[in-house]
């Protein structure tokens, strides 16, 4: 997300988490005049309706250097910090040990891990103990947003205690699919370019009666 009034919009949606996108690259990247309008840091919560819930702020990075990343956490006060890149778990016990307990006590690491086939799960392995929840993202030659999807059917073989959220090329017409899609360990799923009208600009009837359709059918 990056604009203040989709963010508004989509915030009272119902939604848990929104991602920010903090890698330059990226044609989604927060760009300096968000931070400057405080748009983030004062992400509505429950001020925008009597029922609205507060939603968790994503930071998302791409081996980017730890103290871009601390930095970032701190003036976005980030409620996670998702990992897109080529991180390694000493990378990540680092970044825990300089953010918690004092700058952010209870920011959590998401790892995102690309996927093709079921050898590409096993990867979860480096991770345990380190990464608080993992993201199963379609493996491409880009950095996410491809609108892909790799074969569900491989995250049978994942058999780890980390909890995940289910990423790649999710779109308005595989609500049937996700609803009979069963795994113990999967406890959300990821949207983003199949529900947008240009990068970083969701559609939010889209995301509305996909969202509806999903949780009250």
């Amino acid at each position: 997300m990056r604009e203040p009034e989709n963010i508004q919009q989509v915030t009272e949606l119902g939604i848990d988490l929104m991602g920010f996108i903090f890698w330059p690259k990226s044609p989604r990247y927060v760009k300096s005049v968000t931070v400057k309008a405080g748009i983030v840091p004062n992400l509505p919560n429950s001020k925008v309706t009597r029922n609205a819930k507060k939603v968790k702020r994503v930071g998302v990075f791409v081996d980017e250097m730890p103290q871009t990343v601390i930095t970032h956490a701190y003036n976005y006060r980030l409620d996670y910090i998702q990992l897109h890149g080529n991180e390694s778990p000493v990378y990540i016990e680092n970044l825990k040990r300089t953010l918690i307990p004092d700058i952010l006590p209870d920011v959590k690491i998401i790892k995102a891990l690309s996927i093709r086939e079921a050898d590409d799960v096993k990867r979860w392995r480096e991770y345990e103990n380190v990464a608080d929840l993992l993201l199963f993202d379609t493996k491409c030659k880009c950095v996410g947003g491809s609108g892909e999807q790799f074969d569900w059917s491989v995250l049978d073989k994942y058999d780890g205690n980390i909890p995940f959220l289910l990423s790649g090329g999710i779109g308005p017409e595989d609500a049937d699919r996700l609803k009979q899609f069963n795994h113990p360990m999967c406890i959300g799923i990821d949207l983003n370019s199949r529900f947008e009208d240009e990068p970083g600009v969701k559609n939010v009837e889209k995301l509305k009666r996909f969202i509806e359709c999903i949780i009250h059918n």
